[in-house]
């Protein structure tokens, strides 16, 4: 408890380039990006996959991949391979470990739709693209927000790889008081990666309770 208020109460760490509230937006825009990325590459192939039975292969290489690669080790082997200077080390690994969850959960969401409700769309005359974003997503859509939740929160939660490579964000306080032996930087650093976290968590639960259907939601 007096780490957290030797680290919070001392004004230092409230300014200036490495200051709290900077290394909050640092790590928000590494966090943003990578999972934004992995949103547009992994939603809609999610999707396609969900909606015509193809391709479930990738669905089962991600989902295995995911537990299997460490997010640390492809870091250094990014670095390795393109050097450090821009923040691509950082967003590679990050994509990588954001994908999985969001593939995943939609094609489990859309192939999760009752067969009825498929027969009865088409039953209506509606067609493929319409069957998929008028039906199958809507009744699909609390899988695909938990994916986009777990995905969120792993990227959050892992963004502190970036001082890593000598990049910012709240990793900083963390790799910097390890090195100097300043432990309430570090158990700062680590609760202020919590609290992003438990606030990305909530974000994603008003979000559901915001678009998805009641009716939908009372099913699932």
């Amino acid at each position: 408890m007096n780490w957290l208020i030797d680290f919070f109460g001392n004004a230092a760490n409230w300014s200036g380039s490495d200051g709290i509230p900077t290394r909050i937006l640092e790590h928000l825009e590494f966090s943003a990006a990578a999972f934004l990325i992995a949103a547009v590459i992994a939603a809609p192939l999610g999707l396609l996959i969900g909606h015509t039975g193809r391709g479930a292969f990738i669905v089962v290489v991600s989902a295995n991949a995911a537990r299997a690669l460490p997010t640390l080790g492809l870091l250094v082997l990014v670095v390795l391979l393109i050097g450090v200077g821009t923040v691509l080390p950082v967003l590679i690994p990050l994509v990588v470990l954001a994908v999985p969850p969001i593939l995943v959960n939609t094609y489990e969401g859309v192939r999760g739709v009752d067969a009825d409700l498929r027969d009865a769309a088409y039953g209506m005359g509606l067609r493929g693209r319409q069957v998929l974003f008028k039906v199958l997503t809507p009744s699909a859509l609390p899988l695909i927000l938990l994916g986009l939740r777990l995905s969120a929160i792993q990227v959050v939660s892992t963004a502190s790889v970036a001082a890593f490579v000598g990049l910012g964000g709240l990793g900083r306080f963390i790799i910097d008081g390890l090195a100097t032996k300043t432990y309430s930087d570090v158990i700062g650093g680590a609760v202020l990666i919590a609290l992003l976290a438990l606030a990305v968590q909530l974000g994603f639960t008003l979000l559901n309770r915001v678009v998805v259907s009641p009716g939908v939601r009372q099913v699932r």
